[in-house]
């Protein structure tokens, strides 16, 4: 559809780091199709090109459900987003090497220091959208939250500075 693109990257959206400890290696990726959906239940959903490794290792049938963290990015880090999201990018565990983090207790996943929060979740259900796979997940604990801090903004494919 003529426009579209350019329409949709008129949509400002915060900035968020997936990442997933799979049995061979690290994986991560910036996403910023990420949506609060409930409180009670905690609830999130994130949105990831469905023909990506990320939605792949996601749409595996596991038992327990596959395990995930998100962390909210900072305006600080958007260096760590664009390795996060360029194409050929080596595994999450090379990227963070040099970046302060820990591994989260309830998802294994690797979790940045710095951002505005992080999240551990369960996916819930996981449903095809077009290109995309809408992934629903279980918030099963908020690993940190920070007292302050900006957000990282995309907005027509930049990361703007606002204020």
């Amino acid at each position: 559809m003529s426009g579209l693109p350019e329409a949709l990257s008129a949509w400002a959206a915060g900035v968020t780091l997936l990442t997933i400890a799979d049995g061979r290696d690290d994986i991560g990726t910036t996403v910023s199709a990420f949506l609060p959906v409930s409180l009670d239940p905690p609830l999130i959903a994130v949105s990831l090109i469905g023909d990506a490794y990320p939605a792949e290792v996601l749409s595996r049938p596991s038992f327990p459900a596959a395990r995930f963290a998100v962390t909210l990015l900072a305006s600080a880090q958007k260096l760590l987003a664009g390795q996060f999201a360029a194409e050929g990018r080596p595994s999450a565990r090379l990227i963070l090497d040099a970046v302060p983090h820990e591994r989260g207790p309830a998802s294994g996943a690797l979790i940045p220091s710095g951002g505005l929060a992080a999240l551990e979740c369960s996916v819930a259900r996981r449903v095809p959208a077009g290109d995309h796979l809408l992934v629903i997940s279980a918030v099963e604990s908020v690993a940190y939250v920070a007292e302050s801090g900006d957000p990282l903004v995309r907005f027509r494919g930049r990361y703007p500075t606002f204020g």
